[in-house]
């Protein structure tokens, strides 16, 4: 085997969790190879670099080292590519911790209107009920 479809390589190599989020991640443009955007039919062979957008900004860059197109074990897939991308910077380190830390207060926030038991709520502080 010399060459294998794109999609399938990122889900055997673990770099996205299935084959239909590698196919979306390659049709909105996230994914490059050798610096072209490439669809999910592209094929892929040793020496290839992909370029993935990250959540963030960040992009991962990886050089194919290998080929599977069936489902290995995860130390396995790591073998298939070596991960050149440089380490984040301490400003990205530190919006990272940021936007982790505000993940729980963007959840907690009200939207739209209160569902049935947030008005029994309001209801009993009223002193309605």
């Amino acid at each position: 085997m010399d060459s294998l479809r794109l999609d399938v390589w990122l889900d055997v190599a673990c770099l996205f969790r299935t084959r239909s989020e590698a196919q979306a991640a390659c049709k909105n443009g996230k994914v490059d190879v050798n610096d072209q955007p490439a669809k999910p039919h592209r094929d892929v062979r040793p020496g290839d670099v992909l370029s993935i957008r990250r959540p963030m900004g960040r992009r991962q860059k990886v050089v194919v080292k290998g080929l599977a197109d069936k489902h290995i074990a995860k130390a396995e897939a790591r073998k298939l590519y070596e991960d050149v991308t440089p380490p984040p910077t301490p400003e990205e380190v530190e919006a990272r911790q940021v936007a982790r830390l505000m993940r729980p207060l963007l959840r907690a926030a009200p939207t739209g209107a209160p569902d049935k038991r947030q008005r029994r709520e309001i209801r009993r502080l009223k002193g309605q009920d």
